[in-house]
């Protein structure tokens, strides 16, 4: 199965296409990923992130959307941690 997890665009490493590379922050953590099929994306925007490639923008709002469902989706399942 394949996943998108959005992520937050916190800063370009490499802004030049077709290797531009930015970091994104998931829930508080960073990692480098590819953003040659965003190239409009921007600092403060949200993306969607597949193998570490950035693959398209979506707006804040539907990011929040995807991270309450996968808050949901760690309540469910028993792998939340205990308090």
């Amino acid at each position: 199965m394949c996943l998108g997890i959005p992520g937050k665009v916190v800063q370009f490493t490499q802004q030049e296409t077709p290797f531009a590379k930015a970091e994104i922050e998931f829930d508080g953590v960073r990692r480098v990923c590819h953003m040659a099929c965003v190239p409009e994306a921007e600092v403060g925007d949200y993306v969607i992130v597949h193998a570490g490639i950035a693959i398209s923008r979506i707006d804040a709002d539907e990011a929040q959307r995807v991270f309450q469902e996968l808050a949901k989706l760690d309540d469910d399942d028993g792998w939340k941690d205990e308090p």
